[in-house]
């Protein structure tokens, strides 16, 4: 009986230290704080973070000012925002970032409105 116990235990801690592993290479930011602003922000609100999120990282990457993107990331966000299903807006409301569904829509708009591509 206490074999099966101890088989019990090693089979439950090799399963907590899985989840622990799976959940630390997510692509989820460690450091992330969910707004709680955004389970009421209206479409306008989600859709001007969208723009400003936009022009902060793509101005990180591309080296250039904040200001010099915001027509393509006012592009983006309009685009991105219109596309999204009332399940993706509400994922996006919920975790603060796009659901698989939505990022595949998202990097359309990204292409559409001559963005650069996010690093993987």
């Amino acid at each position: 009986m206490t074999s099966i116990l101890r088989v019990l235990l090693t089979v439950a801690a090799i399963a907590t230290g899985s989840a622990a592993a799976f959940a630390a290479a997510s692509n989820m930011p460690t450091q992330y704080q969910l707004d709680p602003a955004l389970k009421t922000a209206s479409m306008a609100d989600l859709r001007a973070r969208v723009s400003e999120a936009c022009t902060i990282t793509q101005a990180k990457a591309q080296n250039v000012t904040e200001i010099s993107l915001s027509r393509k990331c006012d592009c983006y966000a309009g685009r991105t925002m219109r596309s999204l299903s009332a399940d993706e807006v509400q994922a996006y409301r919920d975790t603060g970032v796009f659901n698989d569904t939505a990022r595949g829509k998202a990097l359309a708009a990204i292409d559409s409105c001559k963005l650069q591509r996010p690093q993987l």
